[in-house]
């Protein structure tokens, strides 16, 4: 079975700065992190708090979280009222990136300071997302009569509407129209599980920036190289619970389809690791490298699929592992 987490010999959280340094350092983390939450830099923004308390320590990682969502609460104020609940959807969309992105994150500060294993520090950050988005659920029908989650079920039901209407116009295969059809409700059934899946993808790039930030600094950073996601075995009890989708009704039924279907996007990724380790373990430098990753590219959906049996099997075999190499410290930072 794989280790759970990895040793760290230096603490990764180093306050202690100069004041005045602290403070535009603050100012800026903050300014740039507004920023980011309400454009596609999105993602790195674990990364940004989770550097900012390694430089500046936590108090100034916690006034950077209440700066950035008091400036990109600016956006929200600015939100034309396009749609009747245009500034509901603001709103609720900036709840949720401080309680299911920003707080995770503050949170998993500890974890990464005692140098825990990615994949332990990855399924913490979505946990607490899941209990974030929760309450920003809650908290937007109660405060604002406005459900996140019944608007955006909706609007991925009438993406799907407009895709297949735009199949028959353009006078596409029949075939195509239909899974059009039917991928609309498939994709409002299994919303659940797209949303923790991208937020999967928000933890996961974090912490990969996070741990490159580490590395050019010349600090800590081996248990945040994608190389090393390993995933804790109990998961594994998880994706047991999923496997009762097709036996069981009801609510039950979607409870364990989207447990399913996220289960399954960690495993992927986690295959996707052990690829990785894999193309270092046999040095195949730049070139083989890129010729690795676009094999598995162009045969999709085939390679996704072995991949993610691999991830899933690795919690077994540890196939990162079965050969042992002298040392890594030589190996570049590029995952």
């Amino acid at each position: 079975m794989i280790e759970s987490s990895l040793p760290q010999s230096e603490p990764v959280l180093l306050p202690g700065r100069p004041f005045g340094r602290q403070v535009r350092s603050v100012v800026g983390y903050s300014l740039l992190m507004a920023l980011m939450i309400v454009t596609p830099m999105l993602v790195f923004v674990p990364a940004a708090l989770l550097h900012c308390a390694a430089r500046n320590g936590r108090r100034a990682a916690w006034a950077v979280l209440v700066l950035s969502m008091v400036f990109a609460s600016l956006y929200a104020v600015a939100v034309p009222e396009s749609t009747p609940d245009a500034q509901k959807i603001a709103w609720s969309f900036l709840a949720a990136v401080a309680l299911a992105v920003m707080l995770p994150a503050m949170a998993a500060i500890p974890l990464v300071e005692r140098g825990e294993s990615f994949g332990r520090v990855l399924l913490f950050l979505l946990a607490g997302a899941l209990l974030g988005l929760a309450v920003t659920e809650v908290a937007s029908r109660m405060l604002i009569s406005f459900s996140p989650y019944a608007a955006q079920v909706a609007q991925t039901k009438e993406v799907w509407r407009l895709v297949a209407q735009l199949y028959r116009e353009n006078k596409m295969p029949a075939d195509l129209i239909r899974l059009a059809e039917r991928a609309g409700p498939v994709a409002a059934y299994l919303f659940a599980a797209q949303l923790l899946a991208s937020l999967t993808v928000v933890f996961t790039l974090s912490l990969m920036m996070f741990g490159r930030l580490r590395a050019w600094q010349n600090e800590p950073a081996r248990p945040y190289l994608f190389r090393n996601l390993a995933l804790p075995d109990w998961l594994l009890f998880a994706f047991v619970f999923g496997g009762i989708a097709p036996l069981a009704t009801g609510l039950l039924q979607k409870l364990a389809a989207n447990v399913l279907g996220v289960v399954a996007f960690l495993y992927l990724l986690q295959g996707l690791a052990v690829f990785r380790s894999m193309l270092l373990s046999i040095g195949a430098g730049v070139l083989g490298t890129v010729f690795g990753w676009t094999l598995l590219a162009i045969t999709m959906p085939f390679s996704m699929l072995f991949v993610a049996v691999a991830g899933l099997f690795d919690s077994f075999f540890d196939f990162r592992h079965f050969k042992k190499r002298k040392d890594d410290s030589h190996e570049s930072h590029s995952d």
